[in-house]
């Protein structure tokens, strides 16, 4: 029997990304910024739409840090934060000697709940603090409830930082995730829907903002002559190496969302019959999810040793890697001194839900494996 390591979600070329970094080298490419760069970030605004300008960065780390930058968040400010994220989406704000606030989730798309975040912001200015910007997060694909999210910052003019880093690929009422923030953020890391190797990106509602955090990203550099910087910058600019292969991967981006799509309904008739088992789903028909990870909720049972844990470790024996849901923010030690808004929807979720293995590249005996995993397990309920 074949027991080779099935990934939770592994890169998937496509097969064009050799021409484009074959081009890069014939042509002596091969320093930061050149004509897959340019390129790049073309095919991403095509692809979103609704006039998004684009910039190509060094991980979607640098573009949540440069968001941050762009929205004025100094020291001393506050930004709100979704708690159930990974770390990358409030690091950032201490970067910027920020105070980060945490936002609990809701129960319809594990996303930042409008009526905690709603409490968040009424109580930070009665504290004499207003909130200099939310971050929000489409997790796992799945898109935040944007209409209810942007009303309350509308009402309280406060821009949204969209972390549309699990995202590519994802609308709602089609239109296109990573547009709906004052700033939008896109990630290319080794594990996502395509990847750059490592990368992200952006995005910006005007061609203005674009070239000024492109120019917040090659350090600040004046327009003189000489090396003058009159600014604070940042070394965040993507290679030309990296934008090729991002290149070949935006061809196969359809496909690939597809087939993470195909993914989840595997798992939905895997545990269809499972009572214990919930899949993570959209609540409705206005929402499209690119199904970056399919997670679950399993139902813990002292009496039968069911629990989340127990059937990580299950498929761990049988080489499958799973893993938690993202630990909310407000629990982790580095963040756990901040303020925190909610009740404990996230730390729930966290403590009962699964990621499975989601990637677009695995294949019918692999998943024939995962059934079988999951089948020998739940048999001893």
């Amino acid at each position: 029997m074949n027991n080779s390591k099935i990934w939770l979600s592994s890169p998937h070329m496509g097969g064009t990304e050799r021409n484009y970094v074959q081009d890069a080298f014939d042509t002596n490419w091969v320093a930061p910024l050149g004509p897959n760069v340019t390129g790049l970030e073309q095919d991403l605004e095509d692809y979103l739409g609704h006039e998004a300008h684009v910039g190509a960065l060094s991980s979607g780390t640098a573009a949540i840090h440069l968001g941050l930058v762009l929205l004025g968040v100094q020291a001393g400010d506050t930004v709100l934060c979704q708690s159930m994220t990974f770390s990358a989406s409030a690091n950032p704000i201490l970067y910027q000697g920020a105070t980060p606030v945490f936002i609990d989730s809701e129960e319809d798309t594990w996303n930042l709940c409008p009526v905690a975040l709603e409490k968040a912001v009424t109580s930070e200015i009665e504290k004499g603090k207003k909130p200099k910007a939310i971050i929000a997060v489409h997790l796992y694909g799945v898109p935040y409830k944007i209409e209810a999210v942007r009303a309350v910052a509308n009402t309280h003019g406060i821009p949204i930082l969209e972390d549309s880093a699990e995202a590519l690929g994802s609308s709602f009422k089609g239109q296109k995730c990573g547009t709906f923030g004052d700033i939008g953020v896109l990630s290319f890391n080794g594990n996502k829907i395509i990847t750059t190797s490592g990368g992200g990106a952006i995005v910006t509602p005007t061609a203005a903002l674009k070239e000024k955090a492109i120019f917040f990203a090659t350090q600040s550099r004046d327009a003189a002559p000489h090396y003058q910087h009159s600014e604070i910058g940042y070394n965040y600019r993507m290679s030309n190496i990296c934008a090729g292969i991002g290149r070949g991967q935006m061809q196969v981006l359809n496909a690939h969302v597809q087939l993470r799509r195909d993914m989840h309904d595997f798992y939905v008739d895997v545990f269809k019959d499972i009572a214990a088992v919930t899949v993570f789903t959209v609540p409705d028909a206005d929402y499209f999810a690119n199904y970056w990870l399919t997670a679950i909720l399993v139902a813990p049972n002292e009496a039968t040793g069911i629990d989340r844990e127990a059937l990580r470790l299950a498929l761990d024996q049988t080489n499958i890697e799973s893993r938690p849901l993202w630990k909310p923010m407000h629990l982790q030690p580095i963040f756990e001194r901040y303020p925190y808004y909610g009740t404990n929807v996230a730390e729930t979720l966290f403590d009962n839900g699964l990621c499975l293995p989601s990637g677009s590249n695995l294949t019918d005996s692999e998943r024939e494996r995962i059934r079988e995993a999951v089948q020998d397990f739940f048999a001893k309920e």
